[in-house]
């Protein structure tokens, strides 16, 4: 760029120069602010890209970023003001001109410039730029003993703009307390903040959103996600509706799009469904990602994307500009050396409001959370893993390296938290506002989907060959019900790797879980992968061993997982250290199931149950389920008293399939 100016001062390496930018350019190629090389052929005459222009005028404002607009553009150039030191080594050549550069009266540079007065020790309340997020701009008259004060804040950052400097720091208590004891003086905003530091909100103060269909502690916690704009940690134990609480703040403010969602892979279509069924007064455009190859636009609302792909969509994603973040599952990205950990902090320094949901027991493993609240508010720990791994973490050196494993200063954590970003309800803590039972349906992904559609459109052959599903029936039920087993195993056998990724998930951040399966291959697939933490009762156990593995899962600690028969495991024990179960294969009666489920709901039960159908999305299995539950009424949760046989259950699944 060729500009016209004045040197005020001058040094061995540099010059200080005050002027203005000039229409003439000289076609170097590359960008006189950033050096890339450019390519638009307006950017190859004015010598500035369009991004380094945004930093001096609007394109849309002055006409448009076209060959047409060049001329005027240029003239935009001699509006830029040059006021800065520069390097020698940039300054390619110079020559004289008649124009006259008129210096502003008391300019810093020059000789007559009056000094300005001693300014006082000043913090002020600001922003970062890209988050959003609070900070404090710190001023003072240079001295070395306040410049060491000021590198005790965390996080403290050194800006220079020029002629202005300044240091900025997260605007934590702790910093805004440094800052007081080193004699600053605060202003209103910092103030302000300052006593709500002091004095935080408490969640039971905060009133309630009324929304139709949320119990009234998840009506709280849509409060609570209002209340911190949007940046909050969602913690709640499993099967209280951490989804739903995000779903509903989402569909409370319409104007906050596009919305990024990641999660576990396994959990992909819950989130769709689930956002079909709370978020009915937008109804956003859903897009799901799959795929390590951005090859599709991104056009949605509300676009999930599970963390394994993240890395590979994250500077498309960020070029959506969202608006929301939501996290699931946030121990997720607890791997600072991962990349879907990387990926996701890059992703939260372009998001306005970010939202983390965890079931995870913050006082065992504080480590898992970090990432977490360092994305929401980077205020609370000042992004100082060290600090934060030895306070609260138990962090030691073990002679190779540090290990944060282990926890320390929990109710000091936990007070922090909750009077900051996190909102955590336990089953126990809100039993008046849950039924016993609550039904959730999990639809899982089928990885041989081809495999599976092609026997599902001979079983409907089928069908149609004996002119509808009462013909069928009547001409040979059993070979009816050998094609239904067929396609049953089939979606089994698609789904079970995500659902071994769902179980596994959850007693990553809950406590106990009973799974319920038919065929001994789907047991054993189970059992391979979770054996030394699980126990089964199948029909291949002895009445000796039934009893011993009931024992082991009711009493042992390290006993996490009890994988039965439905039929054998079904009835005449107990299983209440658990309050969570899986039902991974469905049987034809309703009575079955209630009875499987009723191992955990028993006499001793303290909590709510919550029963997981993990069930093939689009498959044979949501059939048989919305049969079952309509035949024993699941969303009153009340049997009618009258058993459901398996001919009728066949006639009626067969009708589905013939209409």
């Amino acid at each position: 760029m060729i500009f016209i100016g004045k040197i005020l001062k001058e040094t061995p390496k540099a010059v200080y120069i005050y002027g203005h930018g000039s229409a003439e350019t000289r076609k170097t190629g590359r960008c006189c602010m950033c050096g890339r090389e450019l390519t638009h052929p307006v950017s190859v005459i004015l010598g500035i890209g369009p991004e380094c222009g945004k930093h001096f005028w609007n394109w849309d404002a002055v006409g448009g970023y076209t060959p047409e607009n060049v001329e005027r553009l240029k003239g935009k150039l001699q509006d830029i003001t040059i006021d800065t030191w520069m390097p020698k080594s940039i300054v390619l050549s110079q020559f004289n001109v008649d124009e006259t550069v008129t210096i502003p009266t008391g300019h810093p540079m020059t000789a007559t410039a009056v000094k300005p007065t001693e300014i006082a020790k000043l913090a002020s309340l600001t922003s970062y730029k890209h988050t959003g997020e609070q900070a404090i701009k710190i001023e003072f008259p240079f001295d070395y003993k306040t410049l060491e004060q000021i590198k005790q804040l965390s996080n403290r950052r050194f800006i220079n703009e020029g002629t202005v400097k300044y240091w900025v720091a997260p605007a934590m208590l702790e910093n805004i307390q440094k800052l007081i004891t080193a004699g600053f003086e605060l202003d209103g905003a910092l103030q302000t903040l300052l006593q709500t530091l002091l004095n935080p909100v408490r969640v039971e103060d905060i009133t309630p959103v009324e929304v139709a269909g949320l119990y009234p502690f998840q009506q709280q916690g849509v409060a609570f996600i209002e209340a911190k704009n949007g940046r909050a940690l969602i913690a709640d134990e499993m099967g209280l509706g951490k989804t739903v609480q995000a779903l509903t703040w989402l569909d409370m403010h319409p104007e906050k799009r596009p919305v990024i969602i990641v999660v576990p892979a396994s959990l992909k279509l819950n989130w769709a469904k689930e956002i079909k069924m709370w978020m009915k007064n937008t109804k956003p455009n859903v897009q799901l990602l799959n795929g390590t190859t951005p090859n599709i636009p991104l056009i949605g609302d509300v676009i999930i994307i599970n963390y394994d792909i993240l890395h590979a969509w994250v500077n498309a994603l960020i070029a959506t500009r969202p608006q929301i973040l939501v996290l699931d599952e946030a121990h997720y990205f607890k791997n600072n050396t991962a990349r879907r950990t990387k990926a996701v902090k890059q992703l939260g320094k372009y998001t306005r409001h970010i939202i983390a949901l965890s079931g995870t027991p913050i006082v065992n493993r504080p480590v898992e959370i970090y990432n977490a609240v360092s994305l929401i508010d980077s205020t609370i720990f000042g992004r100082n893993f060290m600090e934060f791994g030895r306070k609260y973490c138990a962090g030691k050196h073990n002679g190779y390296g540090w290990d944060f494993n282990g926890a320390s200063n929990t109710a000091e954590l936990n007070k922090k938290l909750t009077d900051s970003i996190m909102i955590r309800r336990k089953k126990q803590d809100v039993l008046m506002d849950l039924p016993d039972k609550i039904y959730a349906s999990i639809p899982m992904e089928l990885d041989n989907e081809k495999e599976y559609r092609y026997a599902e459109s001979n079983f409907i052959q089928f069908v149609r060959e004996y002119k509808g599903a009462d013909a069928a029936q009547k001409a040979s039920a059993a070979q009816a019900l050998t094609e239904i087993e067929g396609l049953k195993q089939l979606a089994i056998k698609g789904k079970l790797q995500q659902t071994l990724s769902w179980i596994e998930n959850f007693l990553e951040v809950d406590g106990k879980l009973v799974v319920f399966a038919i065929h001994k291959a789907t047991i054993d697939a189970l059992m391979e992968r979770f054996n030394p933490i699980a126990v089964k009762i199948d029909g291949s156990v002895t009445q000796a061993d039934r009893q011993d593995a009931v024992d082991r899962f009711q009493n042992d600690p390290k006993i996490r997982l009890f994988v039965g028969n439905i039929k054998a495991a079904g009835v005449g024990i107990t299983l209440t250290a658990a309050s969570n179960v899986a039902v991974i294969e469905l049987p034809w009666s309703p009575g079955d199931l209630s009875q499987a489920e009723d191992r955990c709901h028993r006499i001793g039960q303290k909590d709510s149950v919550t029963i997981h159908y993990l069930l093939a999305a689009g498959t044979i299995e949501e059939k048989i389920a919305a049969l079952i539950d309509h035949k024993r009424h699941v969303l009153d949760q009340v049997l009618d008293g009258k058993e459901t046989d398996e001919s009728s259950l066949l006639s009626e699944l067969l009708n589905t399939y013939n209409n």
